[in-house]
């Protein structure tokens, strides 16, 4: 048996003509293709006449439009495989004008007929010509839904916006639409608020997950919180004592100090010694410990005027009175600032100023503690000065009971 079709060796599509498998080859770039004595199916849709080459372009057509009756008009079309490309003979063109023109005449495409009224629907909603008019023909003109179906179905197609085309001789029966014009406008009505409420319905799913991440990233944020604040009661603790440390082994050095200068009195005096059993039991030698603690480093402005004042008084420990003169005089000027916040004169200070270099300036941190509560050297160093949009109340308040405190307990700073 001669061959009727070409089969491509590489996907094993057939093929009518050597035109066609040419045209697969730039396609899809294979090139083996073989004679077949297997034909090429031509089954017809008996509702909108559409042409299949195969079981399963029959079966997507059933998919999309609901047609499942077909014609088998294979052994009409079934003709034997020529290997060489028809040449256009003009002799017998000239000669025979009449085959010519009826060759021409089989061999038209138009545009197929469609349902003008869902035609014209299909534009209103935004669909180009050619798309609308592909989607009616090929899904049987059965209906707006149906079209707009098969335009979402094959969006992604590359010839979705070229106009169809179908033989000349080939007669569409366009059936008659299903729906009314009152109908058509209620379905679409229907299609927009169906299109609405899944919208809405998205909408809400995606702010229900914004709401989730908002609690979680909520949640992560206290618990961050709620560490940083242990760990500040824990370093606030551990402060606390080291401070009561000092102040135990100053109390215990002041002590030893007063029965080092009794005895001293009594030696100058010419009194004998206090007896072992008059005099009160020594208390046990105060050992040192090692400290165990980790130093840390001051974190917030009420721990870092602390150690500042600390500081200032144990670099001049040899004068007590003049290290609480420059105490009280840093809480004038606090308490100034504290009680006119808007009046410049007290938030400015000339370092040059002789009261103030033998009060506060010539000490080591009384500078620093100024700084600390917000002030700023402006003009060269030749001014302290605290901008208004700078003054902060917590800070001064902050101030002035580290001062209070620094003044009233005597055993600050000993050690």
């Amino acid at each position: 048996m001669a061959g009727v079709s070409l089969k491509c060796g590489d996907c094993g599509a057939l093929l009518r003509t050597v035109e066609e498998a040419q045209e697969h080859a730039e396609l899809t770039s294979h090139s083996n293709f073989s004679e077949s004595t297997e034909p090429v199916l031509n089954l017809i849709c008996s509702v909108c006449s559409k042409p299949c080459r195969s079981k399963t372009e029959s079966d997507l057509h059933t998919k999309r439009t609901g047609h499942t009756e077909f014609v088998d008009k294979t052994s009409e079309a079934v003709k034997p495989i020529s290997l060489e490309a028809p040449k256009v003979d003009a002799t017998a063109s000239s000669e025979n004008p009449s085959a010519a023109a009826s060759t021409d005449k089989n061999e038209e495409m138009v545009v197929p007929e469609v349902d003008k009224k869902l035609l014209k629907e299909l534009e209103s909603m935004g669909f180009s010509t050619a798309r609308a008019t592909r989607a009616l023909h090929y899904s049987g003109n059965a209906g707006l839904e149906s079209a707009v179906n098969w335009i979402v179905e094959h969006e992604n197609d590359p010839d979705i916006d070229q106009m169809p085309l179908v033989p000349a001789n080939t007669k569409i029966e366009v059936p008659k639409p299903l729906l009314t014009p009152e109908e058509m406008k209620a379905k679409q009505q229907e299609l927009r608020e169906r299109a609405r409420k899944k919208k809405e319905e998205e909408e809400k799913r995606m702010e229900r997950e914004r709401e989730k991440e908002r609690i979680r990233i909520g949640k992560e944020l206290l618990e961050a919180k709620r560490i940083e604040e242990e760990n500040e009661r824990k370093r606030l603790l551990a402060l606390k004592k080291v401070e009561k440390e000092e102040e135990k082994r100053a109390r215990e050095k002041i002590k030893k100090k007063l029965e080092e200068d009794k005895a001293e009195r009594r030696r100058r005096l010419g009194l004998p010694p206090e007896e072992p059993s008059a005099a009160k039991p020594s208390p046990a030698p105060v050992v040192e410990e090692k400290k165990s603690f980790v130093p840390v480093r001051p974190a917030t402005k009420a721990e870092q005027m602390r150690e500042c004042l600390r500081s200032l008084k144990q670099n001049h420990k040899e004068d007590d009175a003049r290290v609480k003169r420059a105490f009280q005089t840093l809480l004038t000027y606090v308490g100034n600032v504290a009680r006119n916040p808007d009046e410049e004169k007290f938030r400015k200070i000339r370092l040059s100023n002789q009261s103030f270099q033998d009060r506060v300036g010539s000490l080591k941190g009384g500078i620093e503690f100024l700084e600390i509560c917000g002030f700023e050297k402006i003009d060269g160093g030749e001014f302290l000065f605290l901008p208004r949009d700078k003054v902060e109340m917590a800070v001064l308040n902050s101030a002035g009971s580290e001062l209070d405190s620094a003044i009233k307990n005597p055993f600050f700073g000993v050690l």
